[in-house]
């Protein structure tokens, strides 16, 4: 259970440092980022994947509604989604199991306006970002 648990913070830790890194193409044509952070307009080597991976967000007053349309089994599931504004300030994650549904709400700092990262993590087809303004 101790390495899952480092594993994921681990993770964290890197979404995080390439969040703020002040790279704004995060995973465009020829990144350096291509093959490590995916996207629903760059999928990589996961292309066909994009519509059960890439999380969707709906933005409705200050809560951000994260889905990300995935079967959950126990072996193939979505792990993590995150919230993080575009300073690289962390608003919120939630873990998920297999059992659960990959969907979660969280709210933003009152009167926020900007670019939102919202990332899934998925446990065979590693992390997908979906960039939003609000």
């Amino acid at each position: 259970m101790n390495d899952r648990r480092d594993f994921l913070k681990a993770a964290a830790a890197v979404s995080l440092v390439t969040l703020t890194s002040g790279q704004m193409a995060f995973a465009s044509e020829g990144s350096a980022y291509t093959n490590i952070i995916y996207t629903k307009d760059n999928p990589g080597k996961w292309a066909g994947k994009e519509g059960s991976h890439a999380p969707q967000v709906t933005v409705t007053g200050s809560t951000v509604a994260i889905m990300t349309k995935h079967p959950m089994s126990s072996d193939h599931f979505i792990v993590r989604h995150t919230l993080v504004l575009e300073d690289g300030t962390f608003v919120n994650a939630m873990t998920f199991t297999p059992t659960d549904k990959p969907e979660s709400a969280f709210d933003l700092p009152p009167g926020y306006k900007g670019k939102i990262y919202v990332t899934s993590f998925c446990n065979l087809h590693d992390f997908w970002l979906t960039e939003e303004m609000v």
